[in-house]
Order: C-alpha cells, then sequence, then structure tokens
C-alpha cells in the first residue's frame, strides 16, 4: 500500500463526507504528494482541516471548495492528480425521490464531469463507489448510480490513447455513516420506540473500515473496466434494532417508497459476465467483453489472477447471502463506533 501511494497526488470528491475522512486518514499513514480534499461544504472542511491539524503529513492536505457539477472547478483541481476517488453523490433515497432531477445532476451530470475532467488531465486511475441500490434499482438514486457505473465503465471506451483506467466499487450499508440508519435507531431508543419498516427486511453491512480497505485494495488491482463487489455479512433490521436497543418496543411502519425488501449486489444477469474470488466478486462490463480493440485479454487477465467465472443464474443478494450477523456479533460492531 505504501508504494501505491508514495508520491502520488491523489483527488476525493465528497472529501469531507464519512468515507471521505477514512479514506483521508489512511492515505496520510504514507508518504502522498498531495491528497486533496474536494467538497461544497466550507464548514466541512474547516472541520476536517482543523481535525487533521495534528497528522504528520497534514501539510500535503489541500481542501477544494467545488461541486461536482461544476466541471470547469473540476478540471482546475484535478491539475497534476494522479488518483480519483469519486466519493461525491446525493444518496438519500426520499430525497432523491422528492428531488429527482438534483440527484441526476449530481449522480449522473457530475458523474460525467469526473470523468472528462480526469480524462483531460493526465490521471492515471479513477475509482467511483457505487450502491448496492444501483442493482435492479427502483428507486431513482439506485437509477441514478446505476447510470453512473455504466458512464465510468463505458469511459474505458473513449481514453484513446491515454493509460487511464477507470472501474467501480460497489458495496453495501456502510455501518454508522452519516445517513445510516444505527445513529437514527441509538436516538429512537431514547423515544422508548424503534421504526420498523418491515420485519423481514434485510441488508448488506459493511463497516467503513473495511468499505476503505476495499476500494484501497481495488485500486491497486484495477485494470480498468470492472466493476468490483465485497464479500460482506447481511443482518436482519429487526436483528439491528435488537442489538441496538433490546428492551425498546419495536413497531411496523411500512417500506418507504423506493425501498426493497432485501437488497442486491450481483443479479441473475450479471452473473454472466461475473468471476468469483475469495473475498470478492468482479463483474466485467458490457465494454471489456466486447470491444475487443482494449483490453481484449481482460478475461484471461481476471481468470490469471485467480478469478472463477460463475454459474449462469447466479445471484448474490441480501437475504440469500451465506453470511448474516448474529445479534451478538452486531452488537459487538455497535460497541466499536457508538
Amino acid at each position: 500500500m505504501a508504494n501505491l501511494f508514495n508520491k502520488k497526488t491523489i483527488l476525493i470528491t465528497g472529501g469531507t463526507g464519512s468515507f471521505g475522512q477514512k479514506f483521508a486518514r489512511e492515505v496520510l499513514k504514507f508518504n502522498p504528494k498531495k491528497l486533496i480534499i474536494f467538497s461544497r461544504d466550507e464548514l466541512k472542511q474547516y472541520e476536517m482541516k482543523n481535525e487533521f491539524s495534528n497528522y504528520k503529513n497534514f501539510n500535503c492536505l489541500r481542501f477544494f471548495i467545488g461541486d461536482v457539477r461544476d466541471k470547469t472547478r473540476l478540471s482546475r483541481a484535478m491539475e497534476g492528480v494522479d488518483f480519483v476517488i469519486h466519493a461525491a453523490a446525493l444518496k438519500q433515497v426520499p430525497i432523491a425521490e422528492y428531488n429527482p432531477f438534483e440527484a441526476v445532476q449530481t449522480n449522473v451530470i457530475g458523474a460525467q464531469n469526473v470523468i472528462e475532467s480526469a480524462l483531460d488531465s493526465g490521471v492515471e486511475k479513477v475509482i467511483a463507489l457505487s450502491t448496492d441500490k444501483a442493482a435492479a434499482p427502483i428507486n431513482l438514486y439506485g437509477a441514478t448510480k446505476l447510470a453512473s457505473d455504466k458512464l465510468f465503465l463505458s469511459a474505458n471506451n473513449i481514453r484513446g490513447t491515454k493509460k487511464i483506467k477507470f472501474s467501480v466499487v460497489r458495496y453495501g450499508n456502510v455501518m454508522f455513516s452519516r445517513g445510516s440508519v444505527v445513529p437514527f435507531f441509538i436516538k429512537q431508543r431514547e423515544k422508548g420506540i424503534i421504526p420498523i419498516t418491515d420485519k423481514e427486511m434485510t441488508r448488506f453491512n459493511i463497516t467503513i473500515e473495511e468499505g476503505v480497505s476495499f476500494v484501497i485494495k481495488c485500486l491497486r488491482i484495477m485494470i480498468g473496466g470492472e466493476l468490483f463487489v465485497p464479500k460482506i455479512p447481511s443482518l436482519k433490521i429487526v436483528d439491528l434494532a435488537k442489538a441496538i436497543a433490546p428492551n425498546t418496543k419495536q413497531k411496523i411502519v411500512g417500506i418507504r417508497p423506493g425501498e426493497k425488501i432485501h437488497e442486491e449486489m450481483i443479479t441473475e444477469t450479471d452473473s454472466l459476465s461475473t468471476y468469483e474470488f475469495k473475498d470478492y466478486y468482479t463483474i466485467i462490463s458490457d465494454f471489456g467483453l466486447n470491444n475487443p480493440s482494449s483490453n481484449k485479454n481482460i478475461v484471461k487477465t481476471i481468470t490469471d489472477m485467480g478469478g472463477v467465472k460463475c454459474k449462469k443464474g447466479f445471484q448474490y443478494n441480501s437475504k440469500n447471502n451465506s453470511h448474516y450477523l448474529s445479534i451478538a456479533e452486531i452488537k459487538k460492531l455497535v460497541s466499536k463506533i457508538k
């Protein structure tokens, strides 16, 4: 990992968010040339700058106010950048449902702005963060992220002679991230009642540390055109509520618009181009499979790395997952982050 970031310039869009801050802490353990925090919230940048002021490599941090909707500002920020991690997004499902074009502007048009700025700036690698809601989406947030995924993966097709690589990382709910259900349940515990949307509901679960580690791993091994999916556990929402508030009443309130009972990360159709590794899956984009002029050996490369083709009809969703967290395991995780 040290060699990956040594003397490199890294830019994180949405860099003041939960992922961005944890990613920054990991990068600063090494010797980057610059670490650029690109976000639109000046207060969060001010707070992050103060919080990180005691880090050994603090002087390599740069704070850029900007919005991914603004291509001119993005292009200026990407001058001299080697790696881009695209974490900026409008991600709250109900808010995206009520403000659809705002989500499109950030999650779709913003994605294309990142791609074009990276292509024009000599960037080496770009990883875009995605979500399980982008697999067979039923809400606008998931639909915009699916569109974003397609844009990033297909960007490999327009790179010409440039050596830039684009890949996507898709994972599930990040425990205790901003807007997640864990802090909400903790607050509701004080009110004496935990609202449950559906007693059968399940979700994938990943800690912020696991998410950051997986993204760094993908940044290191990516060849361009892959969608990476980590093998992570599922949990039942009712078990999560019991772990956080064992003596608190649960009330079934019904699912919200755009919610699924179970989340998916690999659909049955995806199985046609999915390869399994020990701790993750790789979905090869249509670009990788059908474009012989570039990455024509992508399948061979992936199999040489140890990937095994998944069977036709394979699905990876939070219901059929073989690894579920017990209430005791959930309690242990929550105790670490409260």
